[in-house]
């Protein structure tokens, strides 16, 4: 007999909502015309996707023109830093990228293939024991010569939030965009690119209960970008191919349902993720990861001395718990995370990590079993590293 499992890794994907299955399928049906043709299919298909787009628009308080959709956010990223790295190099000779150590891979490989091959310089802003970034010290390392800044919101590996808003303010003063990925917050934060005040965020649909493979990208009106992927006229030229309406309904129905649902989900989360903190850190040689209190409601991480990170998870799978390591995009990776080594954690330490994330299926008695079993397993993780050694 299979073992039941209890989901613990929305960060890494969120299942599908049954009103955003609802949203999205007449799309896939009767109403399957490209939004490109001029009959009628193509009509009310285009119609679909203004009338997402403009939902989203007011939602995150912006015009629906400076919103592409994508994807997913991995795309979204790369647009975001290729295409405005490429348009500043182009339109001010700006050469330089400021992007912090914590971010996910979408950002980080993206930054890193720019300096590699297309002769950007790369800065790694600075980050303290939580994975936060302190605005002081992009005021410190913002150079007129700098085509972007990139800083994740809400860290998809430790939870911690950064203070984007303070950041953003810096960046305007000196007249350099910023982009944020901020695609793990919008099931657990309020999100609206006035009070943020950034040049380009990105969002993916699957995090916050919608489908995998398609996501956005906001581009403030008069920010320069540079398409990346080229072919018709399609998101007013920045971003090729034919839309997928079915996901972009879906999209713009997970984002209203997320945000409509977010007091009253962030207050029980932040409940259950506070418990899950207590009980971990009463294991002998663990620490909690990311910021103590500026962390997402939903996010609690941690390190164990003494043990293989894959090895635990490969124990909590088989007793019946669905946990990762950090990154779903590094899961398996047999390397320490850069995320957690970046924060100053000692190789023996960043190998043994864990991340509980919960969601809107969790309950109390999923919580209660993930902490009755979890010390156990801990224990024979350890056992199972010593042997090895």
């Amino acid at each position: 007999m299979n073992t039941p499992v209890r989901y613990f890794d929305y960060a890494a994907t969120t299942p599908l909502d049954p009103q955003v299955w609802a949203a999205m399928q007449p799309y896939f049906e009767a109403e399957f015309g490209n939004p490109s043709s001029v009959h009628g299919y193509g009509q009310r298909a285009e119609a679909a996707v203004e009338n997402a787009r403009g939902g989203l628009a007011a939602a995150l308080g912006c015009q629906p023109e400076e919103i592409l959709f994508t994807s997913g956010g991995t795309e979204s990223n790369n647009l975001a830093l290729r295409g405005a790295a490429l348009a500043a190099r182009r339109q001010r000779g700006a050469n330089r990228l400021l992007v912090s150590p914590v971010e996910h891979p979408a950002v980080a490989r993206t930054a890193q293939q720019l300096a590699a091959e297309f002769g950007f310089e790369l800065t790694y802003l600075p980050v303290d024991e939580y994975g936060m970034l302190h605005p002081k010290d992009v005021a410190r390392l913002l150079t007129p010569d700098t085509a972007l800044v990139s800083v994740i919101l809400a860290n998809n590996e430790v939870g911690t939030i950064n203070p984007i808003a303070e950041i953003a303010a810096i960046c305007r003063e000196r007249g350099i965009p910023l982009h944020s990925d901020a695609i793990q917050a919008p099931a657990h934060l309020p999100l609206t690119v006035t009070e943020l005040g950034v040049d380009l965020l990105s969002l993916g649909a699957h995090k916050l209960y919608g489908p995998k493979g398609v996501g956005l990208l906001y581009v403030r009106a008069g920010t320069p970008l540079l398409p990346t992927q080229t072919g018709g006229g399609h998101e007013a030229g920045l971003r090729a191919g034919t839309h997928n309406v079915p996901y972009i309904v879906g999209m713009a129905e997970a984002f209203d349902l997320a945000q409509a649902e977010l007091d009253q989900s962030a207050r029980r989360l932040a409940n259950l993720r506070d418990q899950v903190i207590s009980k971990v850190l009463q294991i002998p040689d663990s620490k909690l990861t990311g910021h103590p209190s500026q962390r997402l409601a939903n996010h609690a991480s941690f390190v164990f001395k003494g043990i293989d990170s894959n090895a635990l998870l490969m124990l909590l799978d088989a007793a019946g718990f669905a946990c990762s390591s950090g990154s779903a995009c590094k899961t398996g990776d047999p390397q320490p995370s850069e995320v957690l080594l970046a924060m100053g954690l000692a190789p023996e330490w960043a190998a043994g990590s864990l991340r509980i994330t919960l969601g809107k299926h969790t309950t109390q008695a999923d919580v209660d079993a993930l902490l009755t079993a979890l010390p156990g397993l801990i224990e024979r993780a350890r056992m199972l590293e010593g042997a090895l050694r």
